[in-house]
């Protein structure tokens, strides 16, 4: 055997040689729900390198009075540890690999193999593969464990982020799964992602947490460990800072998580909620109507869940129950076209004073959410017939990575946006296009102003437009817009919209004065931000105090000589 215990010397806690020779039992871990692990976590684990501020700590939280996504329990919280060290050096009856399709050695996690021996690699070339989001398992070999769980995390691209999402979460729920039918309790995780594949650190803890939350809330007599392993100081803080949102110790820390979890927690399982996979059946009230009056005709077969009977003397009135959206999409076409040439009847005869004034033509006549989303769906069907790579050259809109909640970024460069030379049309259906995979889930968007006075602006009737093309669950899942660079005439424009167009969503403005600032809201590394943006910045902010380096367009604080 090539390692020897060290029950008797090493620390609580302690992190393992980087030479593999030392098993960590976990009787010298601190377990979550211990009183010296506050002090722990607390205490030595913090990074000058996070960009966010520990939740626990933050002065700004204020009581939610919101009803808890993830009560205390303790039972759960028992079985739960955060160890600074590689998993394969643990005593447990499993360990996680992260690996490629191949799983072989070389995609494999960092020092996994070299610990393990030469047969742990030959048994690997077995298997077959495997697909992403699965796992497989393999004896342990050389290592303290029992076995190995491969499993096979995402690529990440924010383009897809929902199917990377639950790819991740599907990982971890596979190597739980995996762990069980082998008969197995105990089993120890590192970062299920890879440098390579571009996984940003915080969305993917959010993710391996909730995951193991709802997984031990079903399955919590079958596993009595799960060991969170980090290797870095900057995975560390992370998972010492969210753990407590998911796997709260008492009220103080279940009231906090209250206001500080995501708006996106995930499903029963911790994957990813996507509203247009839902299937909605509402069960029908049954009429205060006694049996003796009533003749009712069960179906065959029985739809008692459901809750719909006929009832031959007393029908039931099935619009009252129906959504009226589904009902206003089923309306008689030749009652909806009366409406509709009603409205627009109406609203001209109106006086249009935003006209007058240069604002566009707002006068247009409210659309229903049937309307909207009958809009929406024909501009995405036409948007996804086309080839629309000219307008993606414009880089005018495209994706950004996400902000400090997790929400994916949507990023538009206002100097890009040349309305002499761009197609309004097909730059709508661009619009949809892109904004489609976000606007299913909460998310942000960074508009960059800068140098954007110099040219001429869409007016409001077309931004009002652009809105209803958009869709409600825009509006509804859209959490803020984030605006660099604000002009006095910027704000002018967004207050107009606000009076005019609709208070919702252009009250969701935060301005943003300095890119420094930017970076509160969304990392520095999740932007791709055009040159021109940071010398705008210098200027407009008299690069007083701040220095940029050409090489990385990092913004650094000048400091005296």
């Amino acid at each position: 055997m090539m390692y020897r215990s060290v029950a008797e010397s090493a620390t609580r806690g302690g992190t393992a040689s980087d030479s593999g020779d030392v098993v960590v039992t976990l009787d010298q871990l601190p377990c979550w729900n211990d009183a010296d692990q506050r002090y722990y976590v607390a205490g030595g684990l913090s990074s000058p390198l996070s960009y966010f501020s520990d939740p626990l700590t933050s002065p700004s939280v204020a009581d939610s009075g919101g009803k808890s996504r993830f009560p205390v329990d303790h039972e759960i919280n028992s079985k739960i540890y955060l160890w600074r060290g590689n998993p394969w050096n643990l005593e447990v009856d499993a360990v996680v690999n992260s690996t490629n399709e191949n799983l072989d050695e070389a995609h494999s996690s960092l020092g996994l193999h070299a610990a393990a021996g030469p047969d742990l690699a030959e048994e690997c070339a077995s298997l077959g593969g495997c697909r992403t989001g699965m796992a497989k398992i393999t004896n342990a070999y050389d290592l303290p464990s029992r076995k190995v769980i491969h499993t096979v995390g995402p690529k990440y691209a924010v383009k897809y982020h929902t199917a990377a999402e639950n790819a991740l979460s599907h990982c971890y729920r596979s190597c739980l799964e995996i762990l069980i039918e082998n008969g197995l309790q105990s089993i120890a995780t590192g970062c299920i992602y890879t440098e390579a594949k571009t996984y940003p650190r915080e969305p993917a803890a959010h993710v391996a947490i909730r995951t193991v939350r709802r997984f031990l809330e079903k399955q919590k007599d079958k596993i009595t460990v799960v060991v969170f392993c980090t290797t870095t100081s900057i995975d560390t803080e992370i998972y010492r800072r969210l753990l407590p949102l998911y796997f709260p110790r008492d009220k103080h820390e279940e009231e906090i998580a209250v206001s500080k979890l995501p708006t996106d927690v995930g499903d029963e399982n911790g994957g990813t909620v996507i509203d247009e996979r839902k299937i909605r059946i509402k069960p029908l009230p049954a009429p205060s109507v006694s049996k003796a009056s009533t003749s009712t005709i069960s179906l065959d077969p029985p739809f008692s869940d459901v809750g719909l009977t006929l009832r031959c003397q007393n029908p039931i009135s099935l619009e009252s129950y129906l959504d009226p959206t589904f009902m206003s999409l089923i309306k008689d076409p030749d009652q909806r076209r009366k409406e509709r040439q009603e409205k627009v009847a109406e609203t001209q005869n109106d006086f249009n004073c935003a006209k007058l004034l240069g604002y566009g033509d707002l006068s247009g006549p409210p659309l229903s959410a049937a309307e909207e989303f009958s809009l929406h769906s024909r501009y995405l069907a036409k948007a996804n017939s086309l080839n629309l790579t000219d307008i993606a050259e414009m880089k005018i809109v495209y994706r950004g990575g996400v902000d400090c909640e997790g929400r994916p970024v949507m990023v538009v460069i206002g100097a890009h946006f040349l309305l002499r030379c761009l197609d309004m049309e097909r730059f709508v259906l661009y619009v949809v296009k892109e904004f489609e995979p976000l606007i299913q889930k909460p998310y942000s968007i960074v508009y960059i102003h800068s140098a954007a006075s110099l040219q001429v602006q869409p007016d409001l009737g077309w931004m009002k437009r652009m809105q209803q093309v958009l869709g409600r669950k825009h509006k509804k899942n859209l959490h803020a817009i984030y605006a660099l660079h604000p002009t006095l005439g910027l704000r002018t424009a967004i207050f107009a919209l606000q009076l005019l167009v609709d208070g919702e969503v252009w009250k969701k403005i935060v301005y943003v004065d300095r890119l420094l600032h930017l970076f509160r809201y969304v990392p520095r590394e999740q932007l791709t931000i055009p040159d021109f943006v940071f010398q705008h910045d210098l200027e407009v902010n008299g690069g007083k105090g701040f220095i940029v380096d050409p090489r990385t367009k990092y913004i650094y604080k000048r400091t005296s000589a």
